[in-house]
């Protein structure tokens, strides 16, 4: 039996709010399911994420809303909170990472998280509406 979780993109206004809300999706409310990329790609990856860790489906509905909201805007917010706790070594691909989302190019947190979620790797299957 295949079981969906649902993600509301009407409710993702940013990156601390999609964690809220994949976590409640998945794990019911107050629920947990990362709070970073590699966080996120562990808990798809089975054994420690899906309750049934079994065939899944996540659905992100209104994803358009979720693609402004999680886009080059709230990525570039979310990397100047990173350089400033980044290793020295790291910042220097950081800032040009910073300085690609300010200038709208580049890779979004949609579009890291979309992939993410769509790996092939992982049990489940992604379904945008």
């Amino acid at each position: 039996m295949t079981v969906t979780y649902v993600i509301e993109g009407s409710r993702v206004t940013g990156l601390e709010q999609f964690w809220t809300v994949i976590g409640e999706a998945v794990n019911g409310p107050d629920g947990y399911f990362g709070r970073n990329l590699d966080a996120l790609a562990d808990c798809l990856g089975g054994g420690m994420g899906t309750p049934d860790d079994g065939d899944f489906v996540i659905e992100w509905r209104d994803h358009a809303l979720s693609v402004h909201a999680l886009g080059h805007g709230e990525t570039a917010r979310q990397l100047r909170r990173s350089l400033e706790r980044a290793h020295p070594t790291n910042r220097p691909a950081m800032r040009k990472r910073l300085d690609e989302a300010l200038a709208g190019r580049g890779p979004t947190l949609f579009d890291l998280i979309v992939a993410i979620l769509a790996d092939e790797t992982t049990p489940g299957r992604l379904r945008l509406s």
